[in-house]
Parts: structure tokens; sequence; C-alpha cells
């Protein structure tokens, strides 16, 4: 897998393109309960990119974040090289702290798995993220597990 610097900063063009596709993501989001849509956009190494929205339950604990939907959908593709994921949580008040922007604990965790080297882009940052400033001690398995070779660490 290879190894993308998040301090790197994406092609402007790039990145709001991703940003886009996440907000635009964000509208087929299913949120009855919250009314906090958000929508998240990856770009995959080959170009391709990935998307997804959150998608709530009347039993809490079985939603979705948007995220988690759109990483799911680029591994299913076959696709392993997350270069960068966007997340646009386009209910949320354009003046409301970075904190409440943000991706979850349950995602920062997905992220740290499955694209440990993505930038994550947030409408208004002035930077993309890394997730080991999101996540620095993250629980982790790698050194356990056989056959990961992947660069995951």
């Amino acid at each position: 897998m290879k190894q993308h610097d998040p301090d790197k900063s994406l092609d402007i063009v790039l990145r709001d393109k991703l940003l886009a596709e996440a907000a635009s993501a964000a509208e087929q989001a299913y949120a009855p309960y919250s009314g906090f849509r958000v929508g998240a956009a990856v770009l995959c190494g080959r170009g391709a990119i990935y998307r997804g929205a959150n998608i709530e339950n009347a039993s809490l604990g079985l939603c979705t974040c948007a995220e988690r939907v759109a990483l799911a959908s680029a591994y299913a593709a076959g696709e392993r090289d997350i270069i960068a994921i966007a997340v646009a949580c386009v209910d949320a008040p354009q003046d409301a702290p970075l904190e409440q922007r943000m991706p979850c604990g349950a995602c920062r965790q997905w992220i740290r798995e499955l694209a440990p080297h993505a930038a994550i882009i947030i409408p208004g940052a002035e930077r993309s993220f890394s997730i080991r400033e999101l996540m620095p001690l993250a629980f982790s398995l790698d050194s356990g597990l056989p056959g990961r070779r992947d660069g995951h660490g």
C-alpha cells in the first residue's frame, strides 16, 4: 500500500471536487431521527471516488455513518489505496466548531485501519488532517495479525 502524506495539500480543484461529492452524497442521507445529514467521498489511488451517506435506524445503535458507507463501498469494489476522505455535515451551522464536523470515534477507527495514510478533508478547515492527529493512540492488532504486511501501523 502506498504511503500518502496528508500534510501535502491535495490539488485545490480535487479537494473542492471531493467536498462537493461529499455534500452531494449527504443529500441522500436517511436521517429522520437526528435531522443531521452527513456525506463522505473517498478518493482512491486509481482515481475512483466512492460516496456514502449516513443511514439512521430507530434502534440507534444500528445507525451507519457516511464515512463507513463510503469506505465499505471502496473496499467492496477492490480498492485498497485510499488517498483522501472528504466529510460534509450539511446540516451543521456554517460557524459550528470544527469538532462538530469531524468523523466520530467509530469512523476514526475505520479510517485508522482501512485508510491510515489518507488526508481527511473537512469543509471550512484550513488544512487536511491525518488519522494520527485525530486518533493518536488508536486501538490496533496489526502486529499480531498474520499476513498484515500492507503498511498499516
